[in-house]
This record gives structure tokens, C-alpha cells and sequence, in this order.
């Protein structure tokens, strides 16, 4: 999918090509070291093929690497070349070029004069301006009689041509390249049949409709920055993947990223837990505590739902945004912290802000870039399929479950219901259907009790009446505490939601749940 130059490497050859853990096979080790590092991350996955071309490149001693992905949907060849921008893509038919002959067959090429083999297509060098000398050519798979995904091809070795040491090792990388692929978004839309299919620019995180393309476009924008982001959406949308996939796609990837939940923070404990205390501040502090935004220095500080923020420390939050500055609680010393704030929340900030529930001043300061998360109703029902397959897939793989297969009247039923809780809604309701079809075959009976005929899920501001039952005698405490239960119960457990259609925050329905 990327082809880079790269510096010299090592050039050091174990013998009979496997990945022994010798000096002069660690620099090859490490690109499995370094592709595992990337895989449970939201990365930009041409960052995590980069780094695969890289790697591989630098330790056979090869002046470019590339990789060609079988693309499933439209059953060609397909390849984007970082070096040159000016060629964003680049083509070709399965079977065409020595690329497309080792994608058809899975036999691997070597070749010390690429001009002289007739299976050769020099219209990729003419497309980028490359002259391609020597070559070996492995498929991607995860073993002999595997489908294919694509290719790893190598060109030009720099102290002379391919040989068969390097072929094995070549084979070898392409194996565990095949297997760290299968552990992300770029996963085969049929196990059995050749390819794969990009479901997203970022992995970990599924979807390819015109909604979404424009988060896309926008978290990559911001991530090259260190502009303050402010993510709207619905509840469940996935607003704290796309923080993440800001951090791990910018150059602060390699500092921390922390979390604030700002739902959970008792407002006497706000500003301890952002900005720290010394020692003796308060009764019970033992020690000098480290707030989150000194763990954040260098990397990225995420206010989820940064709406429910307690007034008295929004002034507070203001001036770290505006000069990076800050004290601990009971502490006299200026602290600086170089951090990259992202802010997150499903509240309307604006309404909040004329009923003088948030600071207007606050307020722009936090919104420099806002990205909207799109609800997933708003998505489409082929993207709903989509996902729902890849949570099918995900669980299946970590529950020990047997390839899934979704029926249509269970598909019928996920494609027409509003999705309320959204992206979040959806993947609890495909985990609890894998866990309960040892089979693997997914059938409507498995969905909720209340939802298997598709129904719009309710709407109303308050819980139907007929969910709760309040007995005689009991506290009003006790009342209190059966109703906001019964409403997290008829909300599929969304705190959030229920705290909603209270008309109350969210730490109060927290504080019912654990009485």
C-alpha cells in the first residue's frame, strides 16, 4: 500500500531464513516489535504499512519496499506511494506485472534484471519515475495453502542481488505481516476467499460512509497540529476512539495519552485530580499526588464530556488552556505542562453557555477545531452492517466462537432499528448474540427481548410506566433508588441516557447504582 526509501540497514542474514534472535537478526525482529505496538492502536494504517515497508526494507538492505493489497470489492491490486504525492494511488490487475503474478499464484519471485523477465509491467516506474533493477516478490498469507492478501515486494538490493536467504526471511516476514493484518480493520470480508477490505483509514475504528469520510478528513487535519479539539456527538458515537486516533496520529504519539472523565469527578475532588495536591492540602493527603495534567506533559490530555465540568473549576481549566500554567492544591509553585488538550461531549455547549451553566470565554477556547461524531442512524444501514460484522468477527476470535454468520431477519432487524445508544448499543448487542450461538449463527431471537421486531427504541423523556414497580412501604430514598434503576434498566444500562430522561447528572444516577 506504500512504498518508501529508506537508509541502510544491517543486512544481517539468519540462517536458514528464520527469525532467530540473533545480533544480526535484531533489527529484523523489530519490525514485528514495532508493528505490535500499532496494532491495538487507532493509527493511520498507511502509518502501520509504512512502517512495515520500512522496516523490512532497511533490514534486507533494499532501496524501496512496497506493498500491494488485494482489494476484495473490486478484485485488483491497489498501492498508494507515500514519496510521491503526486501519484496517490497506483493500479493493477490480479496476474498483471510480477506484483500480480505473485498475487495470483502465491509463489514468491526473485529476479536480478527485472527488465528482462517478461512478467515484469514497468508501468509503475514510469507512473513514479523509478527504475526497478533487481526484485523478490512474497505473498502476504498466513500460510502455504492461505488466501492471499497482497504483497510484500522488495527492489533493488543495495550490495548486490537477492538471494535465497533473503527469500526465505522475505517469507517468513510476509507470514507474520499476514497475521498482524488479521488483528486489524483491514480484514477480509471472507476468511476463505482472497483479500481484504479497508473499512476505515484508521485502525480500530469501522466505517465508510460520506458522514464519516468527513471526520476522517478532519481528525487527520487537527492530528498534525496541536490545536485544542472539541469532539461533539451522541453518546456511544465514539468520540474517545477519535480522540486517541488524534493522539497516535500526531507527533506527540510517543507521550502519554490521559483521560479525565468528567462525569465521575466528585466537584470537591476536580481540581486535585487535574491539577494535584501537595502534601497536607487537605485531610487525608498523605503524599504529593502528580494531577493528570502533569502525567499528560508531552502527549495529550482528553475532558471527556467536558460539559458536566463543575462551574468553580471551569476558571481554572481557562487559564491552563490559555498559558499551560498551574498550581497544585495547597502548593505555591507556577508548574508548566506541555500538553495538547482534546475535549469531548455529547451536551449542547451553546445552550449551556446562555443559561450561564459554562463559560462563554471557556467555551472558545476549547473549540479551535470541532468535529462532529455523526450519530449512527445517520450513517446508513450498510454501514450498521458493516460494523456489525466486524464486532461479529472481533468477538467470535475472543470468545473461542466459530466463524459467525448473521441471518438476514437478524440483519433485517439491526438495519431498520434507530440505534439510540449508537455505536456502543450495537456492539453490546452483537457481543451478547456471539457469546449465545456457540453455533456461530446469529438469528433474530438473539437480539434484545424488547427490540427483535426492529422497533424505533423509545424516545419519550421519561421511562414507560409500566417498567417500574414501587411497592408499598418502601423510603423515599429507596423509591428513588428502584426508579433511576428501572430507567438505566429501560435505557440498555446507559447511565448517561438515563440521566437524561431524569433531568439529572450522571454522578447522581451514579451514586444510586452504588447504594
Amino acid at each position: 500500500m506504500i512504498a518508501l526509501p529508506v537508509g541502510s540497514g544491517s543486512g544481517g542474514r539468519p540462517p536458514s531464513g528464520m527469525l532467530a534472535a540473533t545480533p544480526l537478526s535484531m533489527s529484523r525482529l523489530s519490525l514485528l516489535i514495532d508493528l505490535a505496538s500499532l496494532l491495538g492502536r487507532e493509527v493511520d494504517l498507511d502509518t502501520l504499512l509504512a512502517t512495515a515497508c520500512e522496516r523490512m526494507a532497511e533490514s534486507l538492505r533494499a532501496d524501496r519496499a512496497s506493498i500491494w493489497l488485494v482489494d476484495a470489492e473490486r478484485g485488483d491490486l491497489v498501492t498508494r506511494v507515500a514519496l510521491l504525492p503526486e501519484v496517490p494511488e497506483l493500479r493493477q490487475p490480479m496476474g498483471q506485472g510480477l506484483a500480480g503474478h505473485v498475487a495470483r499464484t502465491g509463489v514468491t519471485v526473485r529476479v536480478d534484471e527485472a527488465a528482462s523477465d517478461p512478467r515484469f509491467d514497468p508501468s509503475a516506474d514510469r507512473a513514479t519515475g523509478y527504475h526497478t533493477q533487481s526484485m523478490l516478490v512474497a505473498a502476504i498469507r498466513e500460510h502455504g495453502r492461505a488466501p492471499v492478501r497482497g504483497v510484500i515486494q522488495l527492489l533493488n538490493r543495495k550490495d548486490g542481488p537477492f538471494d535465497s536467504e533473503d527469500e526465505r526471511y522475505l517469507e517468513a516476514l510476509a507470514q507474520q505481516l499476514a497475521r498482524a493484518l488479521s488483528l486489524t480493520t483491514l480484514r477480509a470480508p471472507d476468511e476463505s476467499g482472497p483479500g481484504l477490505m479497508l473499512r476505515g483509514p484508521f485502525n480500530r475504528i469501522v466505517g465508510r460512509s460520506a458522514a464519516m469520510r468527513k471526520v476522517y478528513q478532519r481528525v487527520g487535519l487537527a492530528a498534525q497540529t496541536d490545536a485544542t479539539v472539541l469532539l461533539r456527538g451522541e453518546t456511544g458515537t465514539g468520540k474517545g476512539l477519535f480522540a486517541r486516533a488524534i493522539h497516535v496520529n500526531s507527533p506527540r504519539q510517543g507521550g502519554p495519552f490521559v483521560t479525565v472523565d468528567c462525569t465521575t469527578l466528585p466537584a470537591q475532588l476536580v481540581e486535585s485530580e487535574l491539577f494535584g495536591h501537595e502534601r497536607g492540602a487537605f485531610t487525608g493527603a498523605e503524599r504529593r499526588v502528580r494531577g493528570k495534567v502533569e502525567l499528560a506533559h508531552e502527549g495529550t490530555l482528553f475532558l471527556d464530556e467536558i460539559g458536566e465540568l463543575p462551574p468553580e473549576m471551569q476558571g481554572k481549566l481557562l487559564r491552563f488552556l490559555q498559558e499551560r500554567s498551574y498550581e497544585r492544591v495547597g502548593g505555591r509553585e507556577t508548574l508548566r505542562a506541555d500538553v495538547r488538550v482534546v475535549c469531548a461531549t455529547h451536551r449542547d455547549l451553546e445552550k449551556l453557555v446562555a443559561d450561564g451553566k459554562f463559560r462563554e470565554d471557556l467555551y472558545f477556547r476549547v473549540r479551535v477545531v470541532v468535529i462532529d461524531v455523526p450519530p449512527l442512524r445517520e450513517r446508513g444501514p450498510d454501514e450498521i452492517e458493516i460494523l456489525a460484522r466486524h464486532f461479529a468477527e472481533m468477538y467470535a476470535d475472543r470468545y473461542g466462537r466459530p466463524v459467525p454468520v448473521l441471518e438476514p431477519d437478524a440483519m433485517a432487524v439491526l438495519r431498520r432499528h434507530r440505534w439510540a445508544g449508537n455505536v456502543r448499543e450495537l456492539e453490546h448487542w452483537v457481543e451478547s448474540a456471539v457469546v449465545l450461538s456457540p453455533d456461530g449463527r446469529i438469528a433474530d431471537e438473539l437480539w434484545p427481548q424488547s427490540r427483535r421486531g426492529g422497533e424505533p427504541a423509545p424516545t419519550s423523556a421519561a421511562p414507560r410506566e409500566a417498567g417500574v414497580t414501587l411497592p408499598a412501604g418502601l423510603t423515599l430514598d429507596d423509591a428513588i433508588e428502584r426508579y433511576i434503576r428501572a430507567t438505566v434498566d429501560a435505557c440498555g444500562g446507559n447511565k448517561t441516557e438515563a440521566a437524561k430522561r431524569l433531568g439529572v447528572g450522571r454522578n447522581t444516577v451514579g451514586r444510586a447504582l452504588k447504594k
